[in-house]
């Protein structure tokens, strides 16, 4: 792996806290993600499945984390299978963990290869009565491709059709929602990094620079500092192109008075970094844009003070919308009879600001866990306010990630320059 060992430590509380939760006599099976196709005999990269790293660290295909945390038999208890090496894949894919390397990575004594996963499974289950099995329930998920997991499920409930089988993924989402404070440095070390790609390209940024050039400049970055690169599809998105939501194609050139919306992050140790800035390509705001830019940004600091313990997701962003009524009525963007005849299925705000301010952040980058959970220490949210102005040719958005404390929050991104003025000074420094 690029990035440096973290401490077992935080697998082995992981495992602790999923243990406490289940039922008596319980066996919990978890498989790696596969490597997926691209075509002809291409693969896309590799990207774990979060509960398998979650639960032990590994980084690698073809895994499998058991536990049977009531077995007579201790060493069965908790087993890591790995696939295993020999020289044809050494020569042509490279190193595979060893037994030895996956107990230093997961803080699991017994490892064994893949082969013998049968036999161990058919012995755990002999004495077991509840089967945990996960699956993907994130609200947002949309995928039509079957995984090692969903085979796994079809495969078990045919065979052992008279075992209790329990949902796995509602326990493991509601422990990952609180993150440790292992967790919380490797998702701000991903949001420092994250930074010097800002700081580069306030360097750079010019009119007549492509979006793809940009692009370029923070790939650089990130992959010169351990990073496996970008946490998600970046959108590097000059004058109209802002007022996308989900504008990735990048393959425009920036004109002179034109903003350039920049929704980024850096990816570490599978933890995720998730930032928005707006900058003017030529180095100097507009009047216009320094007020709107302007409003953005007193919403995001007024909606960072609201993250604090009690509060939850609905509750949140109610609130932020009354915060940015208020400022689209300022703007002039708004008047009193638009609000008078707003509902509440359809806030008059939304013309303006079309999406959620915050989601969980975490080893995904739309991070598992329920939207109605009370805010609690150890969550990370993203704080994204927006407004996007299609008719003005102005899209500006500002994002920060934030891990509540016990007694309000922390900004993971507060070294990274949001002020307008701050801004300007450092595209204009050096020129």
């Amino acid at each position: 792996m690029r990035y440096r060992p973290i401490d077992n430590e935080l697998f082995i509380g992981n495992r602790k806290r999923l243990v406490s939760r289940l039922k008596p006599n319980s066996v919990v099976v978890i498989h790696s993600n596969d490597i997926m196709p691209t075509n002809a005999d291409g693969t896309m990269p590799f990207k774990q499945n979060s509960d398998l790293l979650y639960l032990s660290g590994i980084d690698q295909e073809e895994s499998i984390v058991l536990l049977a945390p009531d077995h007579p038999d201790e060493k069965l208890r908790e087993v890591l299978f790995l696939r295993e090496t020999n020289e044809e894949i050494a020569i042509w894919e490279g190193h595979k963990f060893t037994k030895e390397e996956g107990t230093s990575i997961s803080g699991i004594q017994n490892v064994k290869w893949t082969n013998d996963f049968e036999k161990v499974l058919y012995t755990v289950l002999a004495e077991s009565e509840h089967i945990y099995l996960p699956t993907n329930e994130h609200l947002r998920n949309a995928s039509v491709v079957e995984t090692a997991n969903d085979r796994f499920v079809k495969e078990m409930m045919s065979k052992f059709p008279l075992y209790k089988y329990e949902r796995l993924s509602p326990i493991l989402y509601d422990l990952r929602t609180i993150k440790s404070p292992i967790e919380v440095k490797l998702i701000e070390h991903a949001c420092h990094i994250t930074e010097q790609g800002f700081r580069r390209i306030l360097d750079t940024v010019e009119p007549g620079v492509w979006e793809y050039e940009v692009e370029a400049e923070y790939a650089h970055v990130f992959l010169s500092n351990r990073s496996r690169g970008f946490a998600y599809t970046p959108i590097i998105a000059g004058g109209f192109n802002a007022c996308v939501l989900h504008y990735i194609e990048n393959n425009q050139q920036l004109k002179d008075g034109d903003l350039m919306l920049m929704d980024v992050g850096a990816e570490y140790a599978n933890y995720n970094a998730d930032m928005t800035r707006t900058i003017p390509v030529n180095g100097r705001f507009t009047k216009r844009q320094r007020q709107v830019y302007d409003a953005v940004l007193r919403v995001k600091t007024q909606a960072t003070d609201l993250l604090k313990p009690g509060s939850s997701i609905p509750e949140y962003h109610k609130a932020v919308g009354e915060l940015m009524t208020e400022e689209l009525l300022d703007l002039g963007l708004l008047d009193k009879e638009d609000v008078k005849n707003q509902t509440a299925e359809n806030p008059a705000y939304r013309k303006y600001f079309m999406h959620g301010t915050s989601h969980h952040l975490g080893l995904d980058v739309h991070d598992v866990g329920s939207v109605y959970k009370k805010f609690e220490p150890g969550m990370v949210f993203t704080v994204e306010p927006g407004i996007y102005i299609r008719e003005e040719n102005i899209g500006i958005r500002l994002e920060d990630d934030v891990v509540i404390t016990e007694t309000g929050h922390k900004n993971l991104m507060r070294n990274i320059p949001i002020h307008a003025e701050e801004i300007e000074d450092l595209m204009n420094s050096g020129k």
